[in-house]
């Protein structure tokens, strides 16, 4: 199947707890995990979280009590969720569920480093993205 390593586990099941906020994911090596929507949020695959190359990645905060208001499968390989906060660009293959699950304490350890080195706290709210700058007058 596309976006899956060859013999990499794949999700059995998929439950959204909407008022705990995490997605359960059951996998065919019989783990399961319980992603907060907050991790998944924050480590958006998209191209507006990652970047489009090392050094672009952009910190986010504010999205303790982010929710997913929708979930949608895209083809066997992956899942498309829309988040409260509008964020939809993201494709989670179930590699990257797996990835997230697997490693969420070291992910949650590396993203308070990174609010740390950036002087800013999880609850802080995004930034308004920059306004295109005016030519000189």
């Amino acid at each position: 199947m596309a976006g899956l390593q060859a013999g990499a586990p794949t999700p059995q099941a998929l439950t959204v707890h909407s008022q705990s906020r995490v997605l359960e994911v059951g996998f065919s090596d019989g783990k399961t995990f319980r992603i907060p929507f907050e991790l998944m949020r924050v480590y958006s695959p998209s191209a507006d979280v990652q970047g489009h190359g090392p050094g672009q990645e952009v910190l986010q905060t504010g999205k303790r009590e982010v929710t997913l208001t929708a979930l949608e499968p895209v083809g066997n390989y992956a899942v498309q969720p829309t988040f409260s906060d509008g964020h939809d660009s993201g494709l989670y293959s179930w590699d990257y569920l797996y990835f997230l699950g697997s490693q969420e304490d070291k992910l949650w350890a590396d993203y308070e480093a990174r609010l740390l080195a950036a002087g800013v706290a999880r609850d802080t709210p995004m930034p308004d993205k920059a306004a295109p700058s005016c030519a000189s007058r």
